[in-house]
């Protein structure tokens, strides 16, 4: 899709604790227009213009990656500190208290409610393309068609809240995005998701190119 913000290349850190493929996400994000660099060093996270946490698998061993790494402290203080933050998949579940997946795991509290499991009258995990419900707009959804389908890999999602951007249908109501301040948050796959994840993406890097600048 180009370069961001009058052609600067923002620096995007991708944390990786060694849990799933992200090499998914990295490419995107390059695709999106990024310098982007997979990583756990807290140095190179640290000096980021935007990082991005995101996770395959399960809640509690990615918890459990995520702070044996220390790059919860990390991802905490880029938080606090402004920085364009992106979860994506686990990694915005990650972000929530906790999950009925793994009860007694802490999560990283930037959400400050649970994360909980998908209906029992549907099939789980929902892995299906399915179009996102927007509740208000926001940078997230820039360029943007109406009707924007995403894909989903998921049993999981976070509890509702007043930062929820939009949600999706899926047996109910099912948060997909999530966003506040400096925070953005996708329960699917921008990755994974076509043209239309591509421009997500680009919107974070065209952010992090911005908030890099000032």
């Amino acid at each position: 899709m180009g370069e961001a913000s009058g052609g600067r290349r923002p620096l995007i850190a991708v944390r990786d604790d060694g849990i799933g493929n992200l090499h998914s996400a990295h490419k995107g994000f390059e695709h999106a227009g990024a310098d982007t660099r997979l990583t756990a060093d807290r140095g190179l996270i640290a000096a980021a213009d935007g990082v991005v946490l995101p996770g395959v698998g399960a809640y509690g061993p990615c918890m459990q990656a995520l702070r044996s790494s220390g790059l919860d402290e990390v991802a905490l203080e880029r938080v606090e500190a402004g920085v364009p933050f992106f979860g994506i998949c686990i990694g915005m579940q990650l972000m929530f208290a906790g999950s009925e997946e793994a009860p007694g795991v802490t999560g990283l509290g930037i959400f400050d409610r649970p994360v909980v499991a998908l209906p029992p009258t549907v099939k789980r995990p929902q892995m299906q393309w399915n179009v996102l419900d927007r509740r208000v707009e926001h940078h997230m959804f820039d360029g943007l068609p109406d009707e924007t389908w995403v894909y989903f890999v998921h049993s999981f999602a976070g509890a509702d809240g007043d930062d929820v951007v939009a949600t999706c249908h899926y047996g109910t109501d099912v948060v997909a995005a999530v966003a506040r301040d400096n925070v953005w948050a996708a329960q699917f796959h921008p990755e994974k998701s076509g043209a239309n994840g591509i421009r997500i993406l680009h919107n974070f890097v065209t952010a992090a190119a911005e908030a890099g600048a000032d």
